[in-house]
């Protein structure tokens, strides 16, 4: 059993994993374990996308393309309040991306 889930983690995030972390042995822990990991790997790839659409705003914005941005700021939203509502990372947190987007668009604009 901790075969398999070390080669689970190894191909999902490719970092090394100890394998003294997986000393199951009730049928309710390895269930447990399980579950971590289908959540860690779900929790990856959402902050993974979060990441890389602000990062894509940001780009946007350097670059001046406001229109692209205007039309990327709803996905953005979406994208920041899922990962706060699944508790990837924390209201205030996603509150504070979008404030610090929307302010540096506005800024850019400006200029």
């Amino acid at each position: 059993m901790s075969l398999e889930i070390l080669r689970l983690l190894a191909q999902n995030d490719g970092k090394h994993v100890s394998p003294t972390i997986f000393m199951a042995i009730t049928k309710s822990a390895k269930k447990a374990l399980r579950q971590n990991v289908r959540r860690k790997k779900r929790n990856i790839e959402r902050k993974t996308k979060m990441r890389d659409i602000v990062k894509e705003a940001r780009g946007l914005i350097a670059e001046k393309k406001f229109e692209e941005v205007k039309k990327l700021l709803p996905q953005l939203y979406k994208t920041l309040d899922k990962t706060a509502k699944v508790g990837v990372i924390k209201k205030n947190a996603a509150s504070r991306k979008k404030s610090r987007i929307t302010k540096s668009l506005n800024k850019a604009q400006k200029i």
